[in-house]
């Protein structure tokens, strides 16, 4: 009898250690608000997580910056004060330079390249470096290529370019990419609404989402298809909190937020046609071909800045480069 009793006991136990942690929250921080490509992400990892734990674990979306800026909000991820966040892959470089090798100027031809090469062992590579810092790195979503606005000037070539102050985010290599280019580059933290109405900066460059979703039309009339950097989102977690799952809780989890980024990516490129000529609508003037091999050029010669010198980065690069060419 004592021995089933032990039997039963240790069977509760293994069963309890083996599924999801009864009334789990998760929380969950972006930067940006509601409709935004990264609470896209949140609200349907949400979503999935809810529906697939019934009961069990639960996520509560922290967004609009209501935690802090995308570094401040990295901050609390590694305290394990927030458990997991959308976040855009510039800021991280701050913490893990390795993570620069995703910013580097057209590196990536199309979004099925950028996809083969960060689902692949290189951007694996990426998400294994950052527990270095203390986070688990879990995924990549899609913020979009990037493309430079501003109230100033059509801009075709790098030349336009000079002297516009453009905000960037707090990113060494963003920077070095705007400097190399003959403009101003100002860091800057998310939100840049007021900013740009006020004139405190010339432009800014983002993906079409932003330009729809904040309303930049309504402010800068000059838009260049640059397409200059393929700017991800790196699907981060705290490494303390993710230690302390059981395995069941971590594979769920896991697969979860790789099939809200998934869904992200396809929902975020259907659209960028019909964005494209809304903001045509709105009265921008959009330069469609710009002197790519132009801008190329400029920038050709960052590989070879201190940014990119730690033997992991360099290393790492390299090899993306090889991979797509």
């Amino acid at each position: 009898m004592k021995k089933a009793v032990v039997l039963i006991v240790a069977a509760v136990l293994l069963a309890f250690a083996g599924t999801a942690m009864a009334g789990m929250q998760i929380k969950l921080a972006v930067v940006t608000k509601p409709g935004s490509a990264q609470n896209i992400v949140a609200d349907k990892f949400k979503t999935l997580i809810e529906e697939r734990s019934p009961g069990n674990i639960t996520v509560k979306v922290f967004h609009s910056a209501s935690l802090g800026n995308e570094t401040e909000i990295l901050q609390q991820i590694q305290m394990n004060t927030i458990q997991m966040g959308i976040i855009t892959d510039g800021p991280f470089d701050t913490f893990d330079p390795i993570t620069r090798v995703i910013s580097y100027p057209f590196l990536f031809k199309d979004n099925e390249q950028a996809d083969q090469i960060l689902d692949g062992p290189l951007g694996a590579e990426i998400l294994k470096s950052l527990e270095t810092s203390k986070f688990k790195g879990l995924c990549f979503s899609e913020n979009g290529f990037r493309n430079l606005s501003n109230n100033k000037r059509p801009v075709n070539v790098p030349d336009d370019v000079k002297g516009l102050k453009i905000r960037v985010m707090s990113s060494t290599i963003h920077k070095a990419i705007w400097q190399a280019l003959g403009a101003n580059p100002t860091p800057m933290p998310w939100p840049i609404y007021t900013e740009l109405e006020q004139g405190v900066i010339d432009g800014q460059e983002n993906p079409l989402w932003v330009m729809e979703v904040y309303k930049f039309y309504e402010i800068q009339k000059y838009m260049t298809l640059t397409r200059h950097v393929y700017s991800s989102h790196i699907d981060v977690a705290s490494l303390d909190w993710w230690n302390s799952l059981a395995p069941a809780d971590q594979e769920l989890i896991q697969k979860t937020i790789i099939d809200a980024a998934v869904f992200e990516r396809q929902d975020n490129r259907s659209k960028n046609i019909a964005r494209l000529a809304m903001l045509k609508d709105k009265g921008m003037q959009i330069v469609e071909h710009p002197d790519v091999d132009a801008f190329r050029a400029k920038v050709a010669e960052l590989k070879n800045l201190d940014v990119y010198s730690a033997p992991k980065v360099k290393a790492l690069l390299e090899k993306i480069m090889q991979a797509t060419r």
